[in-house]
């Protein structure tokens, strides 16, 4: 490893960490990159546990000290892309995308490419707000790789401030609509809770953890379906990452699909939860009014549903 090309990253395992795999261990000290981008690594030998190059399912144990390999942030610019967008609706001001499963809202490690962002900068060219930089342009709240459903993106500085503030102010209508595991016991209820990233496994979140913040989830039963699964909705009164897939696992209705949060193994060939963003509801930035834009549930969702009934 040549020390004048890349950064040396030293961590020591904790008590807590000892006994997960190395992979895992990397994915919490550097949650911006993708487990795939930290195996790529394990495997160039850029990752040394105790001076020794070692495999990505490796145990670690108390007091071992692991080491990688990072090279220097390169300035990075972000290619538009020829990629189709299902577009709910769109003016001067905003524009709302129906986000479809597998696609990453904005570029990251293991993801510079294919992301809606690269999609965006090819329908909008230069008409995106600048605020959160290169990397972001027009994103002002995001959701997850595997969520569907309603993403509103900002065209200008303007309507990115307006709608951030509102965010801010837990004012935006985001309504989930899920499948979960099990029978829901409550027809409705609310969960709240504080939300934070895991002590030990970063690339989770965990309720009532250190330096959480306030998260608050309003759930409803749409479908009892066949008493193994239920049909809900979700009202967001707050937006946590990964708020809604914690919030259910916790009173024992994980997400059907969410194997972070829920069973490794499902019965149904999914990628990833089956959770849409279905109803996303706020003031328009120039005309003062509210505004409601529904984003259609995904084909393979109905389909599930019809077949749990």
């Amino acid at each position: 490893m040549d020390n004048n090309t890349v950064k040396i990253l030293q961590f020591v395992v904790t008590n807590e960490e000892g006994g997960i795999r190395l992979d895992q261990f990397l994915a919490g000290k550097l949650p911006d990159a993708s487990r795939s981008f930290l195996q790529k690594k394990i495997k160039e030998g850029m990752v040394l546990v105790d001076g020794r190059e070692t495999k990505s399912g490796c145990k670690l144990v108390e007091g071992n000290t692991v080491q990688i390999a990072v090279e220097p942030p390169k300035e990075l610019t972000v290619e538009p892309e020829n990629i189709p967008l299902d577009i709910l609706y769109e003016d001067e001001d905003i524009i709302v995308i129906n986000k479809p499963k597998q696609m990453v809202v904005h570029p990251a490690p293991g993801h510079y490419s294919g992301t809606m962002v690269n999609a965006l900068l090819y329908h909008c060219k230069d008409s995106l707000s600048g605020i959160n930089g290169v990397l972001r342009p027009g994103i002002v709240h995001r959701i997850d790789q595997d969520t569907t459903g309603a993403v509103v993106v900002c065209k200008n500085d303007y309507a990115h401030r307006f709608i951030a503030e509102q965010l801010k102010e837990h004012s935006i209508t985001r309504t989930y609509h899920a499948i979960v595991q099990n029978h829901v016991v409550q027809e409705e209820g609310t969960i709240e809770s504080t939300l934070g990233r895991h002590p030990v496994d970063r690339k989770k979140m965990a309720m009532n953890v250190k330096n959480g913040k306030r998260a608050v989830t309003h759930y409803k039963v749409l479908d009892p379906l066949n008493g193994k699964f239920t049909y809900i909705c979700c009202n967001l009164e707050t937006g946590r990452t990964h708020q809604i897939r914690v919030h259910m696992a916790s009173i024992g209705n994980p997400i059907l699909g969410d194997a972070i949060y829920g069973p490794a193994k499902c019965p149904f060939h999914l990628t990833g939860q089956t959770l849409h963003a279905k109803t996303l509801g706020l003031i328009h930035p120039r005309t003062g009014k509210y505004v409601e834009f529904d984003a259609p549930l995904p084909e393979y969702f109905e389909k599930l549903l019809m077949k749990l009934k």
